[in-house]
C-alpha cells in the first residue's frame, strides 16, 4: 500500500492539536512525539506514515493549524513498507480514495521543474542543435534524441499549473523562460545551420530535397492537435501518479524541440514555407499542451473531490 512520511516541527503551543488531529485519523500510523527535541527551528518533533489516500485531508488540517508557517512540515515517499493489521484495516476503509494523490506532492514535483537554472536553457540549446542534425541528416533517432533531452515539458506544466491556480507570477516566470529558451535555441540553431549549410555537411538526399523528417515536422494539421492534447491529458496524469515512463512517453511525442530546430534549419537553407509551417507547429504544441494541461489539473482535482464527498456521504449514511 502506499504511505508518506510526514515529519513537522511544532511550536509547543500547537502540538497538542497537531497530537490530537493526527491521532484521532485511522489513516495516520505511526504517531510519534518528541517533545521540546527539534532545532532550527526549535519546538516539538511529530512524525507518522499517512496513507496516502487520506494524506490530502490530514496535510490540509496541519496547514490549517499553521504548522507550516510557525515550524516546519516536511512530506517524503516511502519506498516500502509491510503492513500490519493495522494499516490493513484503514486502507480498506479508504475504498477508491486509496489511489488520490497527494496534490501538495504533485504541486512541489510541478514547482520544482519550474525552476530555470542556467542548465535549463543550455539543455533546450543543445537539444535544438541535436534536432538541427537530425533534420539535415533526415535521422528519426536524433529527432527522438532531441526530444528527450529538451526540458521545455516542465515549463508547459508549470504555466498550466499556473493557470489552474491563478498565480500570475508563475505563469508569466513559466512563459518567460519558454520564451526566451525557444528564442534562444532558434537564434542559435540557426548559426549552427548556416555552418552546416557553409561547409556542405548536410546529407546528399536533404540537399536534393528529400526530406522526409522535416516535412513530418512543417506540416500541422488535425493530428498535430489530436497528438498534444492527448500528451497533455498524460503528462498530467504521470505527474499526478509520478509515472516516469509514461511522462517520458511525452517527451518523445509532442514536436515542439523539433519545431524549433526546424525553424532554424529551413531558415539557414532558403525554405521560408518550411520555416513558416515549423512556427505554427511549435505554437500549436505549446498553446495546446498549456490548455489541455490546465484542465487536465482542473478536471482530475474535481474528479477525485467528488470521489472524496461521495466517501463521506457514504460513512455519514
Amino acid at each position: 500500500m502506499d504511505m508518506i512520511q510526514v515529519r513537522a516541527v511544532s511550536p509547543p503551543d500547537l502540538t497538542g492539536r497537531v497530537e490530537e488531529l493526527l491521532a484521532a485519523s485511522p489513516y495516520a500510523l505511526n504517531l510519534i512525539v518528541r517533545r521540546g527535541a527539534a532545532r532550527n527551528p526549535d519546538g516539538d518533533s511529530v512524525s507518522c506514515d499517512v496513507l496516502t489516500g487520506a494524506a490530502n485531508e490530514i496535510l490540509h488540517g496541519l496547514r490549517e493549524l499553521g504548522v507550516d508557517v510557525r515550524g516546519s512540515l516536511v512530506i517524503a515517499p516511502i519506498g516500502m513498507a509491510f503492513s500490519g493489521q493495522a494499516s490493513r484495516k484503514a486502507a480498506h476503509g479508504l475504498g477508491k480514495m486509496a489511489g488520490a494523490p497527494v496534490w501538495e506532492q504533485v504541486e512541489a514535483r510541478i514547482r520544482s521543474e519550474g525552476r530555470y537554472a542556467p542548465s535549463f536553457y543550455l539543455y533546450l540549446v543543445i537539444a535544438g542543435l541535436i534536432g538541427s542534425v537530425g533534420i539535415v541528416t533526415n535521422s528519426q533517432i536524433l529527432i527522438v534524441g532531441a526530444m528527450v533531452v529538451g526540458p521545455e515539458y516542465g515549463a508547459i506544466v508549470a504555466v498550466a499549473l499556473g493557470i489552474d491556480r491563478g498565480d500570475r507570477s508563475m505563469i508569466r516566470t513559466g512563459l518567460t523562460a519558454l520564451c526566451t529558451g525557444l528564442l534562444l535555441t532558434i537564434v542559435v540553431t540557426f548559426l549552427f545551420s548556416l555552418l552546416i549549410r557553409g561547409f556542405g555537411l548536410q546529407s546528399e538526399a536533404f540537399d536534393r530535397g528529400l526530406r522526409p523528417v522535416s516535412n513530418l515536422i512543417n506540416t500541422p494539421n488535425f493530428f498535430s492537435f489530436a497528438v498534444a492534447g492527448l500528451a497533455g491529458v498524460v503528462g498530467i496524469v504521470s505527474l499526478t501518479e509520478a509515472r516516469t515512463s509514461a511522462l517520458l512517453g511525452v517527451f518523445i511525442s509532442v514536436t515542439t524541440i523539433p519545431a524549433a530546430a526546424a525553424i532554424s534549419v529551413s531558415t539557414a537553407f532558403g525554405s521560408w514555407s518550411e520555416a513558416r509551417g515549423s512556427l505554427i507547429q511549435l505554437l500549436v504544441n505549446i498553446s495546446v499542451l498549456i490548455v489541455v494541461g490546465a484542465a487536465a489539473l482542473r478536471c482530475q482535482r474535481a474528479v477525485w473531490g467528488h470521489v472524496a464527498r461521495g466517501r463521506a456521504r457514504h460513512g455519514e449514511a
